[in-house]
C-alpha cells in the first residue's frame, strides 16, 4: 500500500509550494511524476521550474522534451510513469487512480476551489477505503505543515 498525502492550499498557491516539495523528493534520491491535469498545466509548471529560482535547478522534462527513462522529474497529463518514479505529485484537478506500487501519492489541492475540495473528499474516501496510510496537510497561521488527520 502507498502512503497517500493530501495538501490543502490556503495560504499559499501550488506554484509557490511545488517547487519545494519536488526539490525535496529528489534531495532523497527518489524520482518523481507530477501529473497536472492537463497539457497546458504541464506547460506551465515546466517553465515554472525554471524560473521559480533564480540560483536553483530542477533537472526534469515532459513527453515534450522525451527521455523520460532518464529524467529524475516527469511532468504529464496523463498515467504515464516512464522514469519508474518513487512519488507522484496529483495536481491541477488530476485524480490519483492508480497509486499502487508508489512509495508516495501527494495530492495537493486548492482550498478555495469548491470543485477541488470535493475532488479531494471523493479521493480520500476512495483510497482510504482501500487501506492506504492517509495524511492531511493544513498551514497553521505560519505557514507551518501541519498533519490534521494522520492515520
Amino acid at each position: 500500500m502507498a502512503e497517500i498525502r493530501f495538501y490543502h492550499l490556503e495560504r499559499r498557491r501550488l506554484d509557490d509550494v511545488l517547487p519545494r516539495m519536488a526539490t525535496l523528493a529528489l534531495e532523497r534520491g527518489w524520482r518523481a511524476v507530477i501529473r497536472a491535469g492537463s497539457e497546458e498545466r504541464v506547460e506551465q509548471l515546466t517553465g515554472l521550474l525554471w524560473t521559480y529560482d533564480d540560483e536553483a535547478f530542477l533537472p526534469h522534462g515532459s513527453k515534450a522534451d522525451g527521455f523520460g527513462e532518464l529524467q529524475p522529474l516527469w511532468l504529464t497529463a496523463g498515467d504515464d510513469n516512464p522514469n519508474g518514479a518513487d512519488v507522484v505529485f496529483f495536481v491541477d484537478g488530476a485524480r490519483p487512480a492508480a497509486v499502487d506500487g508508489l512509495r508516495l501519492a501527494i495530492v495537493i489541492f486548492d482550498g478555495n476551489d469548491e470543485a477541488a475540495v470535493e475532488a479531494a473528499r471523493e479521493d480520500w474516501k476512495t483510497l482510504r477505503q482501500a487501506g492506504h496510510a492517509m495524511s492531511y496537510w493544513q498551514q497553521d497561521e505560519s505557514g507551518k505543515w501541519q498533519d490534521r488527520a494522520g492515520a
